[in-house]
């Protein structure tokens, strides 16, 4: 059979512009953009099509579901522009000093005055056209962050484990994830993936398109974004060693069983385990993905420079794989190593040489990644996608591969997929076309520039992994539930927690961002949610004052209802940040167009992580250049510079200290990322119906204790809610009738009342005894002096109060 030859993933720049002139094309064919357009042309695919499970066999599937609405889908809006100046200053407000808030006021009413509305008029006419203003700046501020990506942009997911046990090794738990990711793949190109909706409404599936067959690819101007839309092969990582083997036809079909997988997985660990893991640490090319971005540009022209070189094809082949399957060897126990796995991989030197499994990752793709013990997660490249999207990818697959194990038991168990592949057992092997399901294992030729930059490489990322920290929270005690049945949304409650626990520690108020998603608009992305408000500080402060329980619980109502609402607002893009962030892009050009004189700085810290999304606000050093693309530039006209991005204001709102993200599902176990500043915190969390997953990062920012905080806080605060619903100021939904009933009806002594009395968490309590027509009061006294922590005490006390509180005159502890 003859080799096949790799191509160099093809640029997403020219599908981005086609995408703008199809939008606009159909547009003037009387496409009509907006929501009830994309819902009416959801709604118009039978209940099987959108929802296929249980319906793999369904003769009248329809193909093309996917992308179906995409030309409905309604434009993102452009904000009124004192709606965002107006939001802009309620979100600076409870971050500034009062003199600050003035100088910041007087620097918008100039803004407006002078050049807001000229810039605003600007943008209208460049995204005239466009169905998303802010898409090709939001593309750029992550492709020309030079930093490394590593700990800096890419996020990861921590799967829950195989719920077989004996499923969770190595090989049968990668080989079934690997399976149920080709499904994936399939239903996607395909077009039988049901699209993502919430209450109904169709969200943007473009994502998914970019999510298979991508690379990042660093040049001396910048990153791209590249892909191969045909490509049929993996890459498997293994103690540092490359393998590729193909997984898919022609058609998008499956050619190996999950079997077949296996016994590849198997040979390949056999293979890489014969090169010592400190020998094959010197060949260990994938931590060159952790560079600078213009240093790896650099290493990348030394590996293509022979054309036809054994590094060129090798490099082509790792770019253009579907995707990295990393096979590690260590099998981390706690949730923080199995976190910093995930995220950086781990540093271990042994006898000077690093054999930790940071150096098994290629972080320019997306990776999915095993452990020895089963465990298992996925890193992410972010540019093209957000955790949305990866979230869908993950759970589909943790779903698929339950399911699969369900058909082996009983066959007539449902598929998640509208059609499946023809058995590859049952097929002939010619019609897979020319394929390689052999491993084949990438043989790079270590020149001494490689060498030499692969050793720095390695030492500057060990210097990384170590300057960062985690911490996780598995939080048992309720979750979701909860929080919905004492009327709080879940986001919100958590949001609090976040901002309480903070201020415990520091006792001062500092910016917190948290996206929200958009992709209820044709490629939309994320906008932020300033957590930060009046409510939230009136908030923090009366739980950590003297206040009575009512007090705490009311501020943290109005707290939570605030920012319910502003994450409405972010979720139909009428926060400020986006709209305010494309103004800058568009002011910069124009002083790019005009020629204007540069100043050396604006003081803006060009190191600081662009961080957009799960991780952040987009960099604000650069500049748009004339076809349309931001290009980075150290130099900007100070003299020119707008009113409100010269004020210290903007700066404040753009340095984040409490990076938070929303992801999850009971998939998963954790979802993280690294901080995105020197002074703060990385915090992914996922809100399950009765628990909470907390994953918090920092350089070295007393993380455990922060950790410690919340979970500290989780429980006062429902230890204060529970004690608000016994006293009658609210009614609990989920309480039964008869307990009602008993906490009113007066007590007798009747024998029917003798005996212990049953509290929470299966704990009993003997009831009190009497004493010359009193109760005895000592109980009560010990309960007082007790600290309050956790529930039991909290209920004794409660116990003890409503026996004899009327007697001794002590209504409230």
């Amino acid at each position: 059979m003859a080799v096949r030859t790799f191509t160099h993933p093809r640029s997403l720049n020219d599908t981005l512009a086609k995408s703008v002139v199809t939008m606009s094309g159909s547009e003037l064919n009387g496409a009509t953009r907006s929501e009830a357009s994309a819902k009416e042309s959801q709604q118009s695919f039978s209940s099987e099509a959108k929802n296929p499970l249980a319906h793999h066999t369904n003769p009248n599937s329809r193909p093309g579901i996917t992308f179906a609405h995409q030309d409905k889908l309604p434009s993102l809006p452009i904000p009124e522009l004192e709606s965002s100046c107006k939001k802009y200053l309620q979100a600076l407000k409870p971050l500034q000093s009062p003199k600050e808030h003035h100088d910041t006021i007087g620097a918008i009413h100039d803004f407006l005055k002078a050049d807001g509305p000229q810039l605003q008029e600007k943008l209208k006419k460049y995204a005239s056209g466009k169905a998303n203003y802010i898409e090709q700046f939001w593309y750029d501020s992550y492709l020309n962050f030079d930093n490394p990506v590593v700990l800096n942009l890419n996020p990861f997911f921590l799967l829950e484990d195989d719920p077989t046990p004996a499923r969770n090794n190595q090989v049968t738990r990668a080989a079934s994830l690997v399976v149920s990711a080709l499904s994936f793949v399939r239903a996607v190109r395909r077009e039988e993936l049901p699209p993502d909706t919430v209450r109904g409404q169709p969200l943007c599936m473009y994502q998914y398109s970019r999510l298979f067959g991508t690379a990042r690819i660093p040049t001396e101007h910048g990153c791209q974004i590249g892909q191969d839309p045909t490509s049929k092969h993996i890459v498997v990582l293994c103690h540092g060693q490359f393998y590729w083997f193909d997984v898919l036809d022609d058609n998008s079909d499956l050619i190996m069983t999950e079997k077949d997988v296996a016994l590849n997985l198997q040979v390949i660990i056999e293979d890489a385990v014969e090169v010592p893991i400190q020998e094959a640490a010197k060949g260990a090319l994938g931590v060159l993905s952790t560079e600078n971005r213009k240093v790896w540009s650099g290493l990348r022209d030394v590996m293509h420079r022979e054309e036809g070189s054994n590094n060129s094809d090798c490099l082509n082949i790792v770019d253009s794989a579907l995707f990295i399957l990393c096979l590690d060897y260590t099998e981390p126990q706690t949730g923080a190593d199995l976190c910093m796995n995930m995220l950086c991989g781990s540093s271990k030197v042994e006898r000077g040489v690093q054999v930790g499994t940071c150096t098994n990752r290629w972080y320019d793709k997306l990776q999915i990644i095993v452990c020895k013990n089963g465990s298992a997660g996925i890193n992410f490249e972010h540019t093209g996608v957000d955790g949305h999207t990866v979230l869908r990818f993950a759970s589909d697959v943790y779903t698929d591969t339950i399911l699969r194990f369900a058909r082996t038991i009983n066959g007539n168990a449902p598929s998640l997929w509208a059609s499946s592949s023809p058995d590859p057992a049952k097929r002939d092997p010619e019609s897979f076309g020319d394929v390689q399901t052999t491993p084949h294992k990438l043989e790079w030729d270590m020149v001494p520039e490689l060498s030499t930059a692969l050793r720095f490489a390695e030492t500057r990322l060990a210097d990384l992994i170590q300057q960062n920290e985690f911490a996780t929270l598995e939080f048992p005690h309720y979750g979701k539930n909860f929080m919905t049945s004492m009327g709080f949304s879940p986001d919100a409650f958590v949001q609090m927690a976040f901002q309480a626990a903070y201020y415990g520690l520091y006792g001062r108020v500092e910016c917190v961002y948290e996206p929200a998603m958009t992709k209820v608009y044709y490629h939309g992305r994320t906008e932020a949610v300033r957590s930060v408000t009046e409510e939230t500080v009136d908030f923090v402060r009366t739980f950590w004052g003297e206040n009575s329980a009512a007090a705490k619980i009311e501020t943290l109502r109005k707290a939570c209802v605030k920012h319910t609402a502003n994450t409405k607002d972010a979720a139909k893009a009428q926060g400020c940040d986006r709209h305010l962030y494309a103004l800058y892009c568009i002011w910069q050009r124009a002083i790019d167009e005009d020629g204007a004189e540069m100043a050396s700085s604006d003081g803006y810290d060009s190191t600081r992580p662009s961080s957009p999304d799960a991780v952040g606000s987009p960099n604000r050093n650069s500049l748009l250049s004339e076809n349309g693309s931001v290009s980075s530039s150290p130099h900007m006209g100070i003299q020119h510079m707008p009113a409100l991005f010269a004020d210290s204001g903007w700066d404040k709102l753009n340095t984040t200290i409490l990076s938070t993200s929303n992801c999850g599902n009971p998939s998963l176990r954790q979802f993280g990322f690294g901080p995105t500043s020197g002074d703060g915190f990385g915090i992914g969390y996922i809100i399950k119906d009765g628990s909470i997953s907390i994953c918090a990062s920092s350089k070295h920012r007393q993380t455990s204790r922060y950790i410690d905080a919340l979970e500290q806080y989780f429980l006062e605060i429902r230890k204060l809610l529970r004690q608000l619903k016994r006293r009658g100021t609210s009614a609990d939904k989920t309480a039964s009738r008869a307990r009602e009933a008993e906490e009113h009806r007066p007590k007798g002594t009747r024998l029917k009342g003798r005996g212990r009395i049953i509290l929470a968490d299966g704990k009993t309590q003997a009831p009190p005894t009497e004493s010359n027509g009193f109760f005895d009061s000592g109980m009560l006294l010990s309960a007082l002096k007790a600290k309050d922590e956790g529930l039991q005490d909290s209920v004794e006390r409660d116990v003890v109060r409503r026996n004899i509180g009327r007697r001794l005159k002590l209504a409230e502890y």
